[in-house]
């Protein structure tokens, strides 16, 4: 059932603060291919009476990976496609996209509804239509099932954590953009304080909520990439914090992080478990996409308002999907250790440095641009002098990560 009309008068309001890009504002460019975005009518009884707009890359293969977009308030799917930088990708590493969009008739702002139960639970209102969305592209386009994964902003961010939490067994991993953590927000209230001043739950509590998006599911949980502006005050850096702690907790992982490191922009990245959550805290940026403009490999999108020119974002979250060549992920080629059950007598060797300098100390090794630790193979990020991390020394050429 929509909203009645006070309801919406009263959404105007509350969500005031996430109000993005005016949609006028924002301009399609032309794809440099003959594909374009094209609204897809007819994806399924659509509950949530979202709409659905593709793109498919020219020469798209069979089985390929498909990435829901899911944009902010007052945004709708094609500036969202056009500005965030992922047609790029898409082209050049050949997945599909999929974008919905909320009509005003929903929400006063087309925000996407993330503090409405019935629209945030398994198998009701909008969740189940974007879940829809992608069954319609499993069946029509031949997307791989096991390789579909969600980002959103804002509004789109919060539902994205929505989406990941409802659908673990749809999404392989997802990313938050300056949104919030699964059910902080119940309703038109609560939404607001959770945005600003944020709210503060332990992980655990933050991990059963998700837990009860899906009573009694015990297969795989979707990996999480996190990003946040600490100058953000419409959707504070607490959010993002508290996203973490969300996630970490579902995957079973400690919220200390396993490598930090500093990236272009301004950004530092945290990396938690083996490369299963991520916080990205961009220094300065405020409530936005990160783009970089530019052809360089690492640069996509259009800086604008609410496309905040720092750091791309989509590349970052392209290569944590494992877009780039196939699989969910880098694959080591090294032969695995079997596990020792080492007795030492001393304190174990613990070293902090740039993965670079694990490599060159024989620590660990690199494979496709990543670098792994030596015995335990725990992926420790990418192979550079940026990326630091701490390992731990267990037995004659055994490294583990963290101290």
């Amino acid at each position: 059932m929509r909203r009645s009309s006070s309801t919406l008068n009263r959404l105007i309001g509350a969500v005031a603060g996430l109000v993005l890009a005016a949609a006028g504002a924002i301009t399609l460019a032309t794809p440099a291919q003959a594909a374009t975005l094209t609204q897809v009518t007819g994806f399924g009884s659509n509950p949530g009476n979202l709409a659905m707009y593709a793109y498919r890359p020219d020469n798209l293969p069979a089985n390929s990976p498909a990435v829901v977009l899911l944009h902010g308030c007052t945004q709708n799917a094609s500036g969202y496609f056009a500005n965030s930088g992922w047609q790029k990708y898409a082209d050049q590493w050949k997945f599909a996209l999929i974008v919905a969009q909320q009509p005003s008739g929903n929400n006063a702002n087309s925000c996407f509804n993330f503090f409405e139960a019935g629209d945030t639970a398994r198998g009701q209102g909008e969740a189940l239509s974007i879940k829809q969305m992608v069954d319609h592209a499993k069946a029509n386009f031949g997307v791989n099932g096991s390789r579909v994964y969600v980002s959103g902003l804002s509004a789109g961010g919060a539902m994205s954590a929505v989406m990941l939490a409802t659908y673990p067994d749809v999404f392989a991993a997802g990313s938050i953009i300056a949104g919030i953590p699964y059910r902080c927000a119940t309703s038109m209230v609560n939404a607001f304080s959770c945005m600003n001043p944020g709210a503060d739950k332990t992980p655990a509590a933050w991990g059963d909520l998700v837990r009860g998006a899906y009573s009694g599911y015990t297969g795989p949980r979707p990996r999480v990439a996190i990003w946040h502006g600490t100058s953000d005050t419409t959707v504070t850096p607490l959010n993002g914090t508290e996203s973490r702690d969300q996630w970490t907790n579902v995957r079973g992982l400690s919220q200390t992080p396993t490598s930090t490191s500093s990236l272009p922009g301004n950004t530092s990245l945290e990396v938690y478990g083996n490369d299963e959550v991520r916080l990205y805290r961009v220094s300065g940026m405020g409530h936005g996409t990160p783009v970089d403009p530019g052809s360089g490999a690492e640069q996509c999108g259009t800086a604008g308002a609410y496309f905040l020119d720092t750091i791309c974002s989509t590349y970052r979250d392209a290569l944590f999907f494992g877009l780039n060549g196939g699989g969910t992920g880098p694959t080591p080629t090294a032969t695995p250790t079997a596990t020792p059950t080492p007795t030492p007598t001393t304190p174990p060797t613990c070293v902090t440095a740039s993965n670079y300098a694990h490599v060159a100390a024989g620590r660990a090794y690199q494979s496709g641009g990543y670098a792994y630790a030596n015995g335990s193979n725990q992926q420790m990020g990418l192979y550079n002098t940026f990326y630091t991390t701490a390992l731990k020394q267990t037995a004659p050429n055994y490294w583990v990560i963290g101290c």
